[in-house]
């Protein structure tokens, strides 16, 4: 049943004659070792008509993809096959229908291979996709902002050649850039990896299986045949399976998908691993009681791993065998837990009175201020604890500037984002050098953070074997990246990079806000529309540490990037049904999903001691009306109208006063007014009228016509 109709690997053309047509007919009756397979298979579809991870409710192309494969592996017909080839076609996760992946910095092409793939495997046509493989002739440029040395990352560049040939198109249309490209990548080892060759570094199994795949398109399959399947089998490890390099001094981890790529290439090259039957065994060890494979030995099933597993299997001309793993212990979630709220890279700058005020209202135990200025945390947190709000301050920075390398892999930015807690020396920042090896960083930036109670939190990188490498050292090691980070602005990371739910059982996943702007207050949609919740008795940086460690820690987005849904990402088995049981302790909209629940104005007594504040008077007091406008970089639309601003009782008149941004980027959307980065009303107040004042500001949203008021105290003199 599993025995190869043809050799190559899911990846390969020649399992796929020609466009539109299966290199392989459904068996129909299945083995019985295949059924747990196929029930596992069938847990993950989705009423969508895909197929999705098992913790999410709704599918996304990666695992629709991977549940396809299998099924093409197994020879049965998936069930409702046309639901499947139609959330295929409209279900890209960045411009596809209901898309919250978002874009980062590279053109992922792979979701477009899985795509024509996935309905090739299923009889589908697939020319739609030929305008759009079509156009890929030349090497992509990648952002040096990200990347210094402007590296195109290898594996997207490879789908050039691999959609071609699945789709049956010619090659001629290439040009000879690309090629020189590819072949610039090729070490004299054989391997291949992102960096040119000529800086003297190793290959990387997974670009390897890559650029085997690209020559193999252009006729060139048997090229450097010795060399690269000796480097293949030296990446074999004692336990059977496979790392990304041989002797990989970084991030070394046996992985299903290292097995999988390297047991492709070498069935490329008619060859297999040195260890054969250890390959086998350690194939063997992933397949877990509910039918699924886990990406190691003893984590739980995806359908990303079941289709690499299966396919390793199937190249081997093996089965699974009889035998599943056990299911692992469950452990009970203890008594008197809580869920709590943590907001990382929120403000830290502009009005910290603003900042206290959401903080209370949008229910923030602990704000990671964003590159603090001097004393404003200081500042916050007197204010929090003047007035009884229960929220923490701490550090919560990102290092523009810091570049980090990987020999072979290249060197990027977005990869420090440390947290650590308020008033505690975390060690310096490394912005400004041109490249920082990751065992430096790790030891000389990452060591001293962790010593002060600090951890680092991973951003973001579009180079999935750079990322793979540096988590997986991380998780060897036990120190390194200590979260990943998903939702994000209009973004989804692990969405858009959905290799990352490799980590979700052993780093926890978080939200992150990375405020732009000076003001909380213009920053109060991020603050609303996704948080991190973790799980403690009390919500302290200690019981913080601890939900890391525990993986008591969910990321949540509720806002028109899911449609007014409420997505939740990470936590350890039992974590999401505990967060959504206890849903009323931090959700932030009413009745109706769209009902966002955040304050529509801030109105603030700014005095002359108060630095931090705009409108800060010479003497007496200034009233600082804020309303509530659409917009995250400049405001774009007014949501709330002031209606009037009493002062112990009488009606005042405030001044309006708005500020440009002209450094706002050309793509940002305009009012009549221009690009406003401020906008508020004043009212000012004499030191001479001293005593005690009560000031009540109305305001209406313009959509519903609702009224609101606030109304503070304040003395002066």
């Amino acid at each position: 049943m599993l025995k190869v109709a043809a050799a190559g690997g899911f990846l390969a053309p020649t399992i796929i004659s020609r466009a539109g047509e299966a290199g392989r007919e459904p068996s129909g009756a299945s083995p019985d070792w295949a059924r747990p397979i196929l029930g596992y298979l069938k847990s993950l579809a989705r009423p969508d008509g895909g197929f999705g991870w098992e913790d999410q409710p709704d599918s996304h192309l990666t695992p629709t993809f991977a549940a396809v494969g299998c099924y093409h592996i197994l020879q049965q017909v998936p069930p409702n096959k046309q639901a499947i080839a139609q959330f295929v076609r409209t279900h890209h996760p960045i411009t596809g229908e209901g898309a919250e992946a978002g874009k980062h910095a590279a053109d992922l092409r792979t979701f477009v291979f899985e795509q024509i793939q996935s309905l090739l495997w299923l009889g589908e046509d697939a020319a739609e996709f030929r305008p759009v493989v079509e156009g890929w002739t030349e090497p992509s440029s990648y952002p040096r902002v990200y990347e210094p040395d402007g590296n195109p990352v290898f594996h997207q560049e490879t789908m050039a050649f691999v959609c071609r040939e699945i789709m049956g198109l010619p090659l001629s249309d290439l040009s000879p850039k690309l090629v020189e490209y590819i072949e610039s990548r090729r070490r004299p080892n054989g391997s291949f990896n992102n960096t040119p060759a000529s800086d003297g570094s190793d290959g990387n199994v997974l670009n390897t299986w890559w650029g085997v795949q690209a020559l193999r398109a252009s006729k060139r399959a048997g090229e450097k045949k010795d060399e690269t399947v000796a480097w293949l089998r030296a990446c074999q490890l004692p336990n059977g399976g496979f790392t990304h390099q041989p002797k990989a001094a970084i991030g070394g981890s046996d992985d299903v998908i290292y097995t999988w790529a390297a047991v492709l290439a070498l069935k490329n090259f008619g060859a297999a691993p040195t260890d054969r039957a250890g390959c086998l065994r350690y194939l063997r060890s992933l397949w877990n009681d509910d039918g699924g494979f886990g990406d190691r030995p003893g984590l739980p099933s995806s359908a990303i791993a079941a289709c690499y597993a299966l396919e390793a299997l199937d190249a081997l001309g093996e089965t699974p065998g009889t035998t599943r793993r056990a299911p692992a212990v469950v452990k009970a979630l203890p008594a008197g837990l809580k869920p709590f709220t943590i907001q990382l890279e929120a403000q830290g700058a502009g009005s910290p009175v603003e900042a206290v005020e959401l903080a209370r209202a949008l229910r923030i135990h602990l704000w990671g201020a964003k590159n603090p200025r001097p004393r404003w945390i200081e500042r916050a947190q007197a204010i929090a604890d003047a007035q009884n709000v229960p929220v923490r301050f701490f550090v919560s920075n990102e290092e523009y500037g810091t570049f980090v390398s990987v020999p072979g892999l290249g060197t990027y930015s977005h990869t420090s984002d440390p947290t650590a807690p308020a008033g505690v020396d975390f060690g310096a920042s490394f912005a400004g050098e041109k490249a920082t090896p990751w065992p430096e960083f790790l030891k000389d930036r990452i060591g001293p953070l962790e010593k002060a109670g600090g951890r680092m939190v991973w951003q973001i990188n579009d180079n999935e074997e750079w990322s793979r490498v540096q988590l997986d050292d991380s998780v060897e090691r036990g120190s390194g990246y200590a979260a990943i980070s998903t939702f994000h602005f209009v973004q989804n990371f692990v969405y858009m990079l959905p290799f990352m739910f490799r980590y979700r059982h052993l780093i926890p996943f978080v939200s992150l806000q990375d405020a732009h702007g000076t003001e909380a207050w213009w920053w109060a949609d991020e603050l609303t529309g996704y948080r991190t919740v973790f799980l403690a008795t009390e919500p302290t940086w200690e019981a913080w540490l601890r939900a890391l460690r525990e993986q008591w820690v969910v990321a949540i987005r509720h806002d028109f990037v899911t449609n007014f849904r409420t997505r939740l990402l990470g936590g350890a088995p039992g974590v999401q049904d505990f967060v959504r049981a206890h849903e009323a302790e931090w959700k932030w909209w009413g009745d109706r999903p769209d009902d966002m629940q955040r304050p529509l104005v801030s109105l603030v007594a700014v005095t002359p001691q108060d630095e931090f504040e705009v409108a800060r008077p010479d003497e007496g007091v200034t009233l600082r009306v804020r309303l509530w406008w659409w917009g995250r970089v400049v405001r774009e639309k007014p949501m709330v109208e002031l209606v009037s601003l009493t002062v112990d009782g009488k009606t005042v008149s405030p001044t309006l006063v708005t500020k440009a941004d002209a450094a706002a980027p050309k793509k940002v959307k305009q009012t009549k007014q221009g690009k406003i980065a401020d906008h508020y009303y004043t009212h000012h107040i004499p030191a001479s009228a001293r005593g005690k004042h009560t000031a009540t500001v109305t305001v209406r949203m313009l959509a519903t016509k609702r009224e609101s008021q606030k109304t503070i105290e304040f003395t002066i003199g």
